[in-house]
């Protein structure tokens, strides 16, 4: 019997852009996440005493800044090296050889694979033989894993591969489907790329190890790796996914239908952060709090936005300090009825109308052609921006109708 751990998509060092923007963001805590969750990935190779390490591409998050990025690296694997854990890796689309143009030479217990070819590799001791091929660039659009190798009789292969198997907000490089895999007769793949653990298949296990710490809102819930125990007849016995990460995205949700009074509605919302900041303790937790519902204090909300955003962030003070509120996000609504306001007056109804058929999305050419080549992404933070912007405005301006109406009256 032996054991390894799969892990994937270290991304170290991964640049938070626009984090500085955030009020409040705890920025040296997240911009140091990447590496204290590497130091947890080791320190579990260790504590665990497994065989071996994989790394199924994407151990940086493109060019070095510096060579402290690579060297970080080397000196976390030295201390597998000092205590005999091998450790075989591929590149991805973010560490392509054409996209890294620093290197450093890798402590000898860590071995790469070939970017031009699949390249087998035996293990020293073990019934083992690995199977893998990393990007020679940082786009690679055809399917790496048919030029694989078939497996070798009497032993327990595993292919390592950056890849996309299936729908995914990911970029679609090296794509293939479970089918290609199996057809090569591998003990176990280990894939990266995809940034959320999951098993394809099992006997053989086909599985995606997820990235070992979130990047952003988008990338919520644990984050880390598996631990894959294989018996003595060659066949994986156990399945352990272990989380890594050291800083936790959460998407919370209050909803506030019915609510009248502030002080209801901060109770609500500190009962759902108690309840998030319990699942991701010990770890900092990064929440986008969404409000919903329909509810009088709708346009209180977009009237005193900067006042509301402080006492959320007052209520998760007190909560845990351990708590960022990243985004807060207005999707409540009026219980005014609209129809009963239109009737109020001709342009009333005309300026409602024209509220409902706005359409803030819609930019020049050049703009559009710009936007599509943000990463999918970029692209769905700008859409929901717009929508907001599309929510905020219709808000006060149903606000400023009623205020009217009521004067009016």
């Amino acid at each position: 019997m032996f054991r390894f751990i799969h892990a994937a998509d270290l991304h170290l060092d991964s640049p938070l852009r626009g984090l500085s923007q955030r009020e409040g963001a705890p920025e040296e805590e997240i911009r140091g996440a990447s590496r204290r969750a590497l130091e947890n990935l080791v320190s579990l190779c260790l504590e665990e005493g497994v065989d071996f390490l994989l790394i199924a591409g994407d151990l940086y998050d493109g060019d070095w800044p510096d060579f402290n990025t690579g060297l970080f690296f080397n000196r976390q694997m030295l201390r597998l090296r000092d205590v005999g854990i091998p450790v075989y890796l591929i590149s991805g689309n973010h560490d392509a050889e054409s996209k890294i143009t620093k290197s450093l030479s890798l402590p000898e217990n860590v071995q790469a694979f070939p970017v031009k070819k699949p390249k087998s590799i035996k293990h020293p001791t073990l019934p083992v033989t690995f199977h893998g091929q990393g990007f020679a660039t940082a786009s690679v659009t055809e399917n790496l894993s048919l030029n694989y190798p078939d497996a070798s009789e009497g032993r327990f292969n595993i292919g390592l591969l950056h890849c996309s198997i299936g729908d995914s907000p990911h970029a679609a490089y090296a794509p293939c489907t479970v089918a290609n895999l199996l057809t090569k007769h591998y003990g176990y793949w280990a894939l990266g790329h995809i940034h959320l653990h999951a098993v394809l298949h099992e006997a053989p296990h086909i599985v995606y190890s997820g990235n070992i710490q979130g990047r952003h809102a988008r990338e919520t819930g644990e984050r880390g790796c598996y631990v894959v125990t294989v018996s003595d007849d060659l066949a994986v016995e156990r399945l352990d996914f272990k989380a890594l990460d050291v800083v936790r995205w959460g998407q919370c949700e209050v909803d506030l239908s019915g609510v009248e009074d502030t002080s209801v509605a901060l109770q609500k919302i500190r009962t759902v952060l108690v309840e998030a900041a319990a699942s991701a303790s010990p770890r900092l937790l990064c929440v986008r709090l969404t409000l919903s519902g329909q509810t009088p204090l709708h346009s209180e909300f977009h009237a005193g936005k900067e006042a509301w955003r402080a006492e959320v962030v007052n209520a998760a003070q007190e909560v845990s300090d351990e708590i960022w509120i990243e985004r807060i996000r207005l999707k409540t609504q009026s219980p005014m009825d609209m129809e009963q306001l239109a009737g109020q007056s001709d342009l009333t109804a005309q300026v409602i109308e024209e509220l409902q058929a706005m359409e803030v999305s819609e930019h020049p050419s050049s703009v559009t052609d710009l936007l599509g080549k943000l990463p999918p992404v970029a692209q769905g933070e700008m859409a929901q921006s717009d929508q907001e912007l599309k929510e905020n405005v219709t808000a006060l301006v149903i606000d400023a109708l009623t205020s009217s109406a009521k004067h009016e009256i």
